[in-house]
């Protein structure tokens, strides 16, 4: 879409200006005619524009209303349904399953975006994403990293996680400050039975005192001897434990 743009501060807004790495992208989804896919934050286009190419439909979801005004002028509802406003208040559920999500996510609000998408598990396909580097180092980190934390664990737990390949400033414009990497989600088939609420319990207070040892980080959290009753050394930092750990930890969770 060649139609200039004046990208906003407030929106988070660095658009996707490399032909090579938008068609790298676009070959990573694979989009097929019988998919139902919605894209986050569409832009000028970068994404948008490949991705009909492959599909009859796509969704979108778009914040700012002069690029909705753009996107609606050129591009026919039965081919791009617009859905206006902050995806973070979207009802990914008013949507048919299984859904295939992608998008150049917002880096101001990529972390809650994250957190939101994860719940999703169940409704999605896949999910490939570009966000900040830093971000997809938490997302894929292992235990006893310094990049492993709470969003690794939230996520882990749901999905499998591969880091495809990293995207350099200049591919953008404006060039945003930091790296970039395209991260591929699939949802665990055998992902561990565990009560959602539980787990964000106890991995949020673990994490919100990660320096201090397991006993002191989940005091309160978890009932008392829960961690040697799982053979789980109490001086241990939260970092150390891995999502299975977490998620056994979540059935000693005490009352929410």
């Amino acid at each position: 879409m060649s139609v200039v743009h004046a990208p906003r501060k407030r929106f988070g807004q660095h658009f996707l200006d490399s032909p090579g790495i938008i068609a790298k992208i676009v070959a990573a989804i694979d989009p097929q005619p019988g998919d139902v896919m919605v894209e986050i934050g569409p832009g000028l286009g970068a994404l948008t524009e490949p991705l009909l190419a492959r599909l009859p439909h796509l969704h979108a979801i778009e914040i700012d209303r002069d690029i909705i005004a753009r996107l609606r002028m050129h591009h026919a509802p039965e081919r791009l349904t617009v859905h206006e406003g902050d995806v973070l208040d979207f009802d990914f559920a008013t949507l048919p399953a299984p859904l295939r999500v992608v998008g150049n996510l917002p880096y101001n609000i990529s972390t809650p975006l994250l957190f939101k998408l994860a719940a999703l598990a169940q409704r999605v396909r896949d999910m490939h994403f570009m966000l900040q580097r830093e971000v997809v180092d938490r997302m894929v980190a292992q235990p006893s990293t310094p990049e492993y934390g709470r969003l690794s664990v939230m996520l882990q737990v749901r999905y499998r996680m591969l880091r495809l390949f990293d995207v350099p400033p200049g591919a953008f414009r404006p060039p945003p400050r930091v790296d970039s990497a395209v991260v591929r989600m699939v949802p665990r088939a055998d992902r561990p039975a565990c009560d959602d609420a539980a787990l964000a319990k106890v991995v949020t207070a673990a994490f919100t005192k990660r320096r201090k040892t397991l006993r002191n980080a989940l005091a309160g959290a978890v009932i008392e001897g829960a961690l040697e009753a799982l053979g789980l050394d109490p001086k241990l930092r939260p970092e150390n434990l891995s999502v299975e750990n977490y998620v056994a930890l979540s059935r000693h969770a005490t009352a929410i």
